[in-house]
């Protein structure tokens, strides 16, 4: 069995890829020598759960809100910080205490 490449694997539509996986599992009972064919069969296994994963952010790229497996990781200090815009807005008290008592601006004499 000659192996596979994932590029053209790539190509392939779903059905084939499923039809190729059961062969390549039948293949593995029959050989001794498995570890090239669960190769194989690890990256169709992976070629597979790419292509549902692009179909998904697809199908989700213009929605509001996305599943949490699809969100970029970062860390965790990251995820949990403030956005923008609630780090710029203001308390009431703040609003008032800059209305009442504004920056003062100097004129220097030279």
């Amino acid at each position: 069995m000659a192996r596979i490449k994932p590029h053209e694997l790539r190509q392939k539509p779903k059905a084939d890829l499923l039809n190729q996986l059961k062969d390549l599992k039948a293949e593995l009972a029959l050989l001794r020598v498995a570890k090239v064919v669960r190769l194989g069969i690890a990256q169709v296994l992976t070629v597979m759960s790419q292509k549902q994963k692009s179909a998904l952010r697809e199908a989700y790229k213009k929605k509001k809100f996305l599943p949490l497996d699809l969100r970029p990781k970062k860390t965790r200090a990251i995820r949990r910080r403030l956005t923008k815009h609630q780090a710029s807005l203001k308390t009431e008290r703040e609003k008032k205490r800059e209305r009442y008592y504004p920056m003062r601006k100097y004129a220097i004499k030279v």
